[in-house]
């Protein structure tokens, strides 16, 4: 799976001594071994295995075995992996922790890939959790149920790798967003006349030139700039400046090294030179780009051995050098540096062009499908009301044939029943009876007389 790239705080690497207890930025008091220590929460990654990185080295801190045999290490030890091999000799109650955050973290990631499964295929889908499990690279996806060496020391080259590519990132997300700002601007004023476009110019380069009217900024790093931090932030005299005395005066957490954090801090007072939150015209953006640049300048020169951390050793080899006296006109701040090319500027407006009609082919479709629905919409109501019309007409014809086969009711209030044929008479009402004329009455039929036979015919 490709790995996230940090949105949050830099990843921090202590040097040999503290690499592994640090892989999240944790404080660790290096006087003596405690086996009570509480885990202190740390800033948020960005990696999707953060929490489960983060628990790892909690437990394996609180083992004494453990914490001896990382302060005897060095860089290569850890980074190589070669430290995991003192995983077999922690205790039971490690290794059963361990082996149960290795549970969760598994079951944690089965429960990802269902829901991608269903979000992409059909829910009953049988999944191969075990095939999948591969694109995961900071566990041993072969052993499930328990946390071995393999474990620990693919969750340290894992991790080492994915937040070493934070800066890059970063610095390739800034040129975007440069390159978009600059797309803007043009197509802002490409839409205005020419008054007003000769007017929008203007008052542009007004900004840039205000936001050029700064102090001069030093090189970070340099002795101008430490010297400022002494006397400005320390309140010290900057006659008396001591490069040992500011280094552990800027070691927030008194580990013995400048992490990322920490030198960072430093820079702020030459930032604000160049940035004002309160300002249009200076881009918070870019402050925070002119930040990271700022921080891998000093890395550069001052962190020999790469750990992304400034020892006491280096720190002070660092103000001996030429460079540290001698900062020439100051620090070239962003706007002194293009970020992008035109020609990288032309790629991306091609590529947001494409994107733009990808986006609007299928708002058509989308509308197509719309109206289409609409009118289907439109026939199944017609149908709906021709159905309901039927239907009442049934209900009025059936009605209609009810009341004309029941009789009117007698004035009493009782109804007259008719008879079905009409060869039996209908009886009157009780005293409405007439006496018939002799010549209506009908007498009644006799049956015929059959001639009675003696015994002699039979």
């Amino acid at each position: 799976m490709p790995t996230s790239v940090p949105r949050g705080a830099p990843f921090l690497l202590l040097p040999p001594l503290l690499m592994l207890s640090a892989v999240l930025a944790v404080p660790v008091d290096r006087a003596a071994p405690h086996q009570d220590s509480q885990a202190t929460e740390t800033p948020d990654t960005g990696l999707y295995y953060h929490r489960y990185l983060q628990e790892v080295i909690n437990v394996l801190e609180t083992d004494g075995h453990f914490r001896e045999k990382l302060q005897a290490a060095n860089a290569e030890d850890i980074k190589s992996g070669k430290l995991s091999q003192e995983l077999d000799f922690v205790s039971h109650n490690v290794r059963t922790k361990l082996d149960e955050l290795k549970r969760q973290e598994v079951s944690r990631l089965r429960m990802l890939l269902k829901a991608k499964m269903d979000a992409q295929q059909e829910p009953n889908l049988q999944v191969d959790h075990m095939n999948l499990l591969q694109q995961f690279e900071h566990l041993d996806p072969q052993n499930q149920r328990t946390f071995e060496a393999r474990d620990l020391e693919l969750l340290i080259q894992t991790a080492t790798r994915d937040l070493a590519q934070y800066d890059a990132a970063h610095h390739e997300e800034f040129k975007r967003y440069e390159m978009l700002k600059e797309h803007e601007r043009r197509r802002y004023l490409e839409s205005l006349g020419e008054e007003q476009r000769k007017e929008a110019e203007r008052k542009l380069q007004e900004q840039q030139r205000r936001h050029r009217e700064h102090p001069k900024v030093n090189v970070p790093g340099s002795q101008a700039q430490l010297k400022e931090v002494w006397e400005e932030l320390d309140g010290l005299d900057p006659n008396r400046f001591n490069p040992k005395t500011f280094f552990i005066l800027h070691d927030i957490n008194s580990d013995g090294v400048l992490d990322e954090q920490e030198l960072e801090a430093l820079f702020t007072k030459e930032l604000e030179k160049v940035y004002d939150p309160k300002n249009e015209e200076d881009d918070m953006r870019e402050m925070e780009e002119e930040r990271l640049r700022m921080r891998e300048h000093v890395m550069k020169n001052v962190d020999t051995n790469q750990d992304r951390l400034v020892t006491l050793e280096e720190f002070l080899a660092s103000t001996q050098r030429k460079e540290f006296g001698d900062t020439g006109e100051g620090w070239k701040t962003v706007e002194m540096y293009p970020v992008y090319t035109e020609e990288e500027l032309k790629r991306f407006e091609e590529e947001l062009a494409a994107r733009e009609a990808e986006l609007n082919a299928r708002a058509q479709r989308l509308s197509q499908e719309t109206e289409a629905l609409g009118r289907s919409q439109d026939r199944l109501e017609a149908q709906k009301r021709e159905l309901q019309q039927a239907v009442l007409q049934m209900e009025q014809r059936k009605q209609q044939q009810q009341e004309q086969n029941i009789p009117p009711p007698k004035p009493d209030g009782q109804l007259q029943f008719r008879a079905d044929t009409d060869d039996v008479p209908v009886p009157a009402p009780a005293g409405d009876q007439k006496e018939m004329p002799a010549s209506e009455k009908k007498v009644p039929e006799q049956p015929p007389v059959l001639p009675q036979l003696d015994s002699q015919h039979l």
